[in-house]
C-alpha cells in the first residue's frame, strides 16, 4: 500500500507529466552564437532585452540594488514607462536542504537570450536559468531547468519569489505619474499585483499549478510587495525537467497585463524562433570577416547590441535608448552618432523611427529647429538641447539621406534643418563671429563659450545643408550655406589652431574664462595626483597672465579634452595641422582608447594592460570612453592613416566582453553603462565607410567605393550592405603585390564606381568603364559583379 502511494504522489508531481514532450530554450540555442561571462564578473550586470521590456539582474541570478538615475532602481524588469519587478528569487529544497539560486557558477550570454548556471555539486544537481524578451511583447520569460545527474530519484519544493515594484520611471512626477502602494490578489495560480492609485499591473506565474502560495510581510513605509509560489517537484534520476515562468505587465489596464502574459507563456517557444530568425537577419547585415577574430567578433555582436537598445513605447514613439541601465531613454546626441552607424549595418527603420521621435518631440517642446538632449519615457524633457545637438541632426538627416535616396525624407525634415540652423546663430552667436556659444559634448562647468566641437560640427552643418538645398532645388539657400560653410572651415583653421599645443583648442574664450577654469583644472588635477598637468596649467597661467589679450578672444588649450579632435573627424582639418594634432593626440591614450579628458591621463598610461584599475565609485572623471576612441578612429582614416586607426579600434576590443559577455561598455574596460549605442559609430564608420570604403550615393543610384585597408588585412570581406533598394558585398585580398577586389551589386539598376590607386589594373568580370583622375584609377560598372585585378 504505501509503495502504490508513493508511486501515485510521483505520478501527480513529476515535473514531466505533461502528455506533450516540454519544449526547452536551450534546444533553440544549440546553434547560436554564445559567449560566457567571467567569473570575476559574475557580480556585475547583465541585460536582458527586448523592445518592450528588458530585465537587468546580476550575472550570478540575483538583482541587487543598481544604478543612479533613480538610486538602487534601474536594474528589474521595467516596462516603461513604468517598473515592474525588483526581480526575482529561487529556491529548490531537496532533502532537507535549501539550494538557493542566487550564486551561480557562471553565465552565458546570446544574441537574445541568457543562462545562468547554478551547481550543487553535493547533490548532483545543476539548475539552469534562461530568460529572453520576445519581441513587441510587455514581459520576460523565464525557463528553470533542473537537471537530477545522480542515479537516485529525488523529490522536494521549488520556491518562486517575485518582487514586484510597480513605479514610474525617471521625471514622472512631470507627468502626473505617482507611485502608490501595491497590492495584490492569488488567481488561478499566479499573482496578479495592481498599483493602487494607477492601471499598472504585474502578472507572474509559471506553466504548473503551485502547492501553496502566499505574500511575504511588506516593511513599514514600502510600496513594493513580494509573493510566493511553491511547486512540489519529483526529479527522475539522470533527467531533466523544467519550469516555464512569465513576467508580465501593463500600464494600461487589466486585460491588456493578461493577454500579454497568456501570449508569452504559451507561445514562448513561437515567440523565441521568430527572435532567433530575426536576429540572424541582423547578423548576415554587413557581415564582416577579416583576419581579425576578436574584431570581428566585436563588430558582429555591436549589432545585437544596437536592437537591445531598441524601446518603444507606442503613445510616444519608438526610438533608440543611449545606455542600459541609466539611459534606457532617448538622446538627442546620442542618437546622432549612433544612427549613422545603425545605417551602415542595415538597421534602418529603427534609424527613421527614431529621427521622427526627436523631430517630433524637439518641434514641440522647442518650436525653433533646436533638437532636445534627453528626453525620458514618460515624455518629460529634461534637457530641451545643448549647443551641438543642432547641427549635427542637420548633418545625420544628409548622412542618411546618402544611405535611402528618398526625397520625402529630406523634403520632411529639411524645415527643421533650416530653423535650426537659423537659431543657432541668431540666438547663440552675440559676438556675430560665426562660432556659436554655449556647452558641446563636453559637460564641464564653465566650459560653455565657443567650444571646438560646436564649432566643428556647425561648419559641417552648413555644407551639409548646401547640398540638402541644392537637392531640393534651392540654389539661393545652397549658395548661401555654402558661403557660411567654406569661411568656418578657413577661421577654425585659423582661430582654434594652438601652436604651443600641436593641437586645435578646447574653445575659445578670454583671459577671464581661462584663468577661472584654469584653477578649476588644477584642483581636479590635483584631487587625481597629475603632477605633470598641474605643472602644465600653472605654466599656461603665467603665460596668460605675462601676455593678457584685453578682453580678445583667444585659443586655449587646458583639458586636452577629446573634442579637439572634431576638426579631423569632420574632415575640416588643414592636412599638416590634422597629422600634427593626431600624432599629439596619441598622447592621451591608454590601453583601451582615448581619455574624456587628457588632463585625467597619467604618465604611466598605454604601457601596461595588466596595470590598469579604474575607481572603485563610478564616475565620468578620468575616463577613456569608446565614442572619443571611436572618433580618433575616423579621424585617422579621413587622413590616409588606417593603421592608426586599426590601432584604436584594437584597444577598444579590449574591452569587448570585458565584464558582460557579447557587450561593450560605454566607459573603457567596465564602467557605466553596460551597452552603449554609439559604439557601432565608433566601429561601423571606420569599418564599412572608410576601410571598405562604401560612400553611398543613393539619389543616385550610384555606390562609391574606395578602399583603405589597413595593412594587417590581407583578405576581407563585408557582405550585404544595405543602401537603399541595392545591397552591395566587397571581397578584398591582398597577396604581395597582387590585388584582387571584387564588388557585387543585388540591384543592376544602380551604377558601381570603384576608385583605386593608380595602377596597371585588369577587369577580370563585370562590364566597365576605365579611367584615370590624378592619383586614382576609377571603374565604372552597373553590372551585378565587378572583378578587378592588379596586373603585376
Amino acid at each position: 500500500m504505501r509503495q502504490f502511494f508513493l508511486f501515485f504522489f510521483t505520478s501527480i508531481l513529476c515535473l514531466s507529466c505533461s502528455t506533450e514532450a516540454p519544449l526547452y530554450l536551450s534546444d533553440l540555442l544549440t546553434d547560436s552564437q554564445s559567449i560566457q561571462g567571467k567569473e570575476a564578473y559574475l557580480d556585475s550586470p547583465f541585460v536582458t532585452a527586448g523592445d518592450r521590456v528588458y530585465m537587468v539582474g546580476h550575472q550570478n541570478g540575483t538583482f541587487p540594488s543598481l544604478g543612479w538615475h533613480i538610486k538602487g532602481e534601474m536594474g528589474g524588469i521595467w516596462n516603461h514607462p513604468i517598473k515592474l519587478m525588483d526581480g526575482f528569487d529561487a529556491k529548490v529544497i531537496i532533502g532537507g536542504d535549501t539550494l538557493s539560486l542566487n550564486q551561480a557558477s557562471s553565465f552565458v550570454n546570446y544574441p537574445f537570450a541568457n543562462k545562468h548556471i547554478f551547481e550543487f555539486p553535493s547533490k548532483n544537481l545543476v539548475v539552469e536559468r534562461y530568460q529572453f524578451v520576445p519581441d513587441g511583447q510587455q514581459g520576460v520569460f523565464v525557463q528553470y531547468v533542473i537537471k537530477n545527474d545522480s542515479n537516485e530519484n529525488m523529490s522536494g519544493s521549488f520556491q518562486f519569489f517575485g518582487h514586484t515594484d510597480l513605479r514610474p520611471t525617471w521625471l514622472g512626477e512631470h507627468t502626473q505619474m505617482y507611485d502608490d502602494v501595491d497590492e495584490a490578489r492569488y488567481e488561478e495560480g499566479k499573482w496578479i499585483v495592481k498599483d493602487k492609485s494607477n492601471p499598472w499591473f504585474n502578472i507572474y506565474g509559471s506553466d504548473r499549478t503551485p502547492s501553496d502560495n502566499g505574500k511575504l510581510p511588506r516593511k513599514k513605509g514600502e510600496n513594493h510587495l513580494s509573493g510566493e509560489l511553491v511547486y512540489n517537484i519529483s526529479l527522475a534520476a539522470k533527467s531533466r525537467h523544467n519550469l516555464n515562468f512569465t513576467v508580465a505587465g501593463s500600464y494600461t489596464s487589466l486585460d491588456d497585463a493578461k493577454k500579454n502574459y497568456e501570449t508569452i507563456q504559451n507561445e514562448f517557444y513561437d515567440l523565441g524562433q521568430q527572435k532567433k530568425a530575426r536576429y540572424n537577419k541582423l547578423s548576415e547585415q554587413t557581415k564582416l570577416t577579416i583576419p581579425n577574430a576578436d574584431l570581428q567578433q566585436t563588430f558582429e555582436w555591436l549589432k545585437y547590441n544596437c536592437d537591445w537598445l531598441v524601446r518603444t513605447v507606442p503613445e510616444i514613439g519608438t526610438g533608440i535608448g543611449a545606455g542600459i541601465p541609466d539611459y534606457p531613454w532617448w538622446f538627442g546626441v546620442d542618437s546622432e552618432y549612433s544612427l549613422k552607424g545603425y545605417m551602415a549595418i542595415g538597421q534602418n527603420e529603427i534609424v527613421e523611427k527614431t529621427i521622427k521621435l526627436l523631430d517630433s518631440v524637439s518641434m514641440d517642446v522647442n518650436g525653433n529647429g533646436k533638437i532636445l538632449h534627453e528626453m525620458s519615457t514618460n515624455g518629460s524633457v529634461f534637457n530641451k538641447g545643448n549647443i551641438n545637438e543642432t547641427p549635427q541632426f542637420t548633418s545625420l538627416i544628409w548622412e542618411i539621406y546618402l544611405w535611402n535616396g528618398d526625397k520625402q525624407f529630406l523634403e520632411k525634415y529639411f524645415p527643421t534643418v533650416q530653423k535650426g540652423l537659423d537659431w543657432l546663430l541668431k540666438e547663440n552667436d552675440e559676438n556675430k563671429n560665426l562660432f556659436p556659444d554655449g556647452f558641446g559634448m563636453m559637460e564641464i562647468h564653465g566650459l560653455d563659450s565657443e567650444m571646438i566641437d560646436v564649432a566643428a560640427y556647425t561648419q559641417r552643418a552648413f555644407d551639409d545643408a548646401s547640398k540638402m538645398a541644392a537637392e531640393l532645388n534651392l540654389p539661393e539657400a545652397s549658395k548661401s550655406y555654402k558661403i557660411l560653410a567654406d569661411t568656418l572651415k578657413k577661421k577654425i583653421n585659423e582661430e582654434f589652431w594652438s601652436e604651443d599645443f600641436d593641437s586645435y583648442a578646447d574653445f575659445l574664450g578670454t583671459d577671464e574664462q581661462a584663468l577661472h577654469l584654469i584653477e578649476d583644472a588644477i584642483v581636479r588635477a590635483d584631487t587625481l595626483n597629475k603632477p605633470w598637468a598641474i605643472e602644465e596649467l600653472k605654466t599656461t597661467k603665467e603665460k596668460i597672465i605675462r601676455n593678457p589679450s584685453h578682453g580678445a578672444l583667444k585659443p586655449f588649450v587646458l583639458h586636452h579634452n577629446w573634442v579637439v579632435n572634431t576638426p579631423m573627424e569632420m574632415g575640416i582639418a588643414d592636412s599638416a595641422k590634422a597629422i600634427t594634432a593626431l600624432d599629439t593626440a596619441k598622447k592621451f591614450t591608454n590601453p583601451f582608447g582615448v581619455f574624456v579628458t587628457g588632463i585625467d591621463r597619467d604618465d604611466s598610461a598605454g604601457k601596461d594592460l595588466g596595470s590598469f584599475k579604474g575607481s572603485k565609485v563610478f564616475s565620468y572623471t578620468g575616463a577613456v570612453m569608446t565614442l572619443p576612441t571611436g572618433v580618433q578612429a575616423i579621424a585617422e582614416n579621413n587622413y590616409g592613416r588606417p593603421n592608426e586607426a586599426l590601432d584604436y579600434l584594437n584597444r577598444m576590443t579590449r574591452t569587448f566582453s570585458y565584464a558582460l559577455p557579447g557587450s561593450m561598455y560605454e566607459v573603457s574596460p567596465d564602467y557605466g553603462m553596460m551597452a552603449q549605442a554609439w559604439n557601432i559609430y565608433s566601429y561601423a564608420i571606420p569599418i564599412v565607410q572608410q576601410f571598405f570604403g562604401i560612400m553611398p550615393l543613393a539619389h543616385k543610384k550610384i555606390v562609391v567605393i574606395e578602399p583603405q585597408m589597413p595593412d594587417a588585412w590581407d583578405r576581407a570581406q563585408l557582405e550585404n550592405v544595405k543602401i537603399s533598394d541595392n545591397a552591395v558585398s566587397i571581397l578584398y585580398h591582398k597577396d604581395g603585390n597582387n590585388l584582387k577586389i571584387e564588388v557585387n551589386q543585388s540591384n543592376p539598376d544602380w551604377t558601381i564606381q570603384l576608385i583605386l590607386p593608380k595602377n596597371n589594373y585588369s577587369i577580370v568580370t563585370g562590364n566597365s568603364e576605365h579611367s584615370t583622375e590624378g592619383n586614382s584609377s576609377i571603374f565604372t560598372s552597373s553590372d551585378k559583379q565587378l572583378l578587378i585585378s592588379l596586373n603585376q
